[in-house]
């Protein structure tokens, strides 16, 4: 560490001799042709894996907004596989019949979803139902 009370140029912040720089060993390893050739055979991997949002990976279709994952993990809301497979189907029924913003009520829950968009804005279970107005909706989809 520098005393500071001992410097008096800009001179002697200068390091006298660089630092050692360690450099990387490259000759160890397979090369890339010889690590390409060992996936020959290897099952893809992902196809089970989660995705960030917690939703498997082939149920990707609608996606969740941080507002939404917000007031789920607050709300103690959570959808299975199937739920979002239903949630999928009901964005495709209100997209094919040209809705914009639809409600979709699923599970004692109310979500409100961009259907352009194929995005969950938000998230209610059913004590945040009571007495709400929902607004800016074209569509209301049950499941």
């Amino acid at each position: 560490m520098v005393d500071l009370k001992k410097i008096q140029t800009l001179d002697q912040l200068i390091p006298q001799q660089p630092a050692k720089v360690k450099q990387p060993d490259l000759g160890t390893g397979p090369s890339f042709k010889e690590t390409l050739g060992n996936l020959d055979g290897v099952k893809p991997q992902g196809l089970n894996q989660v995705n960030p949002q917690g939703l498997p990976k082939a149920l990707e279709g609608v996606k969740f907004s941080n507002h939404a994952i917000e007031r789920m993990n607050t709300r103690g809301i959570s959808y299975s596989p199937d739920d979002i497979q239903k949630l999928n189907d009901a964005v495709t029924r209100a997209a094919a019949k040209g809705s914009k913003d639809s409600l979709v009520l699923m599970n004692d829950s109310a979500l409100i979803v961009s259907v352009k968009n194929k995005t969950v804005v938000t998230v209610m279970d059913k004590n945040a139902l009571k007495e709400n107005v929902f607004t800016n909706i074209d569509s209301t989809v049950v499941v």
